[in-house]
Parts: C-alpha cells; structure tokens; sequence
C-alpha cells in the first residue's frame, strides 16, 4: 500500500451538544391562589391612614367624654387605640389639636345634617309650622344620641361648658353658630310679632333646654314621683318641640316692663 492509502482517515468531529431549552414565563393573570398572610403589623405602622385616623379619633372621642380635655391623656388614649404616643403626635400634633378634631368631626356632621333637614322643609313646597322647624333643628342631635357609633359625642358635648372657655366659645362658634342663625331667620317670618333681639334670646333658652334633657339630667321621675322615668327617642323630642314652640310665641315683655317685673 502506498502511504497515502495508510494514511489515518480524520477523525469525524464530535457532534455538538444540543443547547438546554430555556423556559420562558409566560404572563398569564395573577393567580387566584390565596397568598400568605403579611405579618401582623406592629403599633405605630399605618396599613391605611384614613382608617388608623378614624381609629384613635373614635378612641380619643370616649376618652374625652369620660375624662374631659384637662382629665385625659394621649397615653390612655393610645392605650384604648392600641398605637403608640408617637403615632398620634404624627397625625395631630398636639392633644389640644387632637380634641378639637374630635369634636369638629361629629360637629360638622351634625350643623350638616341640621342644614340639609331644613333644606328638604323649604323645598318641600309645603306650609310649615313653628313646630316644623323646632323639629328639623332637634332631631339629628336625638339620632346622635341614640347612634352605637357617635352617642359618646353627647357627653363630650356636655362636658364643653366646663372645658377652657376660649377652647369651648371657638368651637360653639365656628360649628352651632351658623346652623343657629339661619333656623333663625326662617323662624322669624313665623313669629313677626317677636322681635329679632327677643327671638335669638329664646333660642338661647332652647339649646340650654334641649341639652339639659338630652344628658338624662331632666329628673323626669322625681319630679313626676316616679310616674315617668324616661321618654322614647320621638316622644322626648316631641314633647320639647311643643313647649320651645310655646315659649317662642309667648307675649313680649318689653324690657322696662321686665325691670318693674324685677324690682317687684
């Protein structure tokens, strides 16, 4: 053989591997699968502000109405509310800011559903009475009292005489005093014969009237011995609505007569 014919043959080269097969995700909508619970967050992480916020004014809201401004403390409050001190002080600051926005909350829903009762009478296309009016203006302070959420904000409310009065006098002011002077001035077309100065003292009798029984402080049963010891929601209400409406139309004494009256 020649040397080309015993020459080695090449050998074949080695077939190349073949490449993994990679995986691609493909997007498909989130899984229904139930994911594992978070961590339960610990005091003093908010998971929604709003909902922390409505919180602690609920807490703070009975703790004012039990302790008064000067009795409570933001310590008991975050205790109630299970956050801590810093976490109020990061939402409202100070316990002055605290309370008063406890007590702008239900006052402002109060003064609103006061405004818009009176607008459903006006509109109404219908007469209305004196008593109509007397009504509108008392029953969301009776649906407060008898609500689980918001009746605590009737005592916080009886407790404002005895708060720091220039704390007590703002606030009267910037949530009663608008809702007041407009049932004024629908009372006063109803009552011409009452002079407006006369009228706005009467309605100064009212609130001390209605709030005086809206605390259970009224003494119904002894007074009554025992006959009466408490009213429904509707029948207490409509028992102040005829007698406010009375003491409205009553005579005016004018005010000499009134010193005489005094003096005698």
């Amino acid at each position: 053989m020649s040397k080309d014919q015993t020459a080695k043959k090449p050998k074949p080269k080695p077939k190349a591997k073949p490449k993994p097969k990679v995986k691609t995700k493909v997007k498909t909508k989130a899984s229904t699968a139930p994911k594992k619970r978070a961590a339960a967050r610990k005091p003093g992480r908010p998971k929604k502000d709003d909902d922390l916020r409505d919180k602690i004014l609920g807490f703070a809201e009975h703790v004012f109405a039990e302790d008064g401004f000067l009795g409570a403390s933001t310590r008991k409050i975050a205790s109630r509310a299970g956050v801590t001190q810093s976490l109020i002080r990061y939402y409202f600051g100070t316990k002055d800011k605290l309370y008063e926005e406890v007590f702008r909350r239900r006052g402002r829903a109060l003064a609103a559903r006061r405004h818009e009762l009176l607008d459903l009478l006006l509109s109404s296309g219908k007469p209305y009475t004196v008593e109509d009016v007397l009504r509108a203006y008392l029953q969301p302070q009776w649906d407060l009292k008898y609500s689980e959420e918001a009746a605590a904000f009737v005592g916080l409310q009886a407790r404002l005489h005895s708060e720091p009065e220039e704390k007590a006098l703002r606030l009267r002011r910037d949530l009663y005093d608008g809702p007041v002077k407009r049932y004024l001035e629908v009372l006063h077309p109803l009552l011409p014969h009452i002079p407006k100065d006369v009228l706005s003292l009467r309605m100064s009798f009212l609130v001390g009237t209605y709030m005086f029984m809206l605390n259970d402080l009224g003494r119904i049963g002894d007074f009554s011995e025992g006959e009466i010891t408490s009213l429904e929601r509707y029948a207490m209400v409509e028992q102040l609505v005829l007698f406010i409406a009375a003491g409205l139309r009553a005579d005016v004494l004018e005010m000499h007569d009134a010193g005489q009256a005094e003096v005698a």
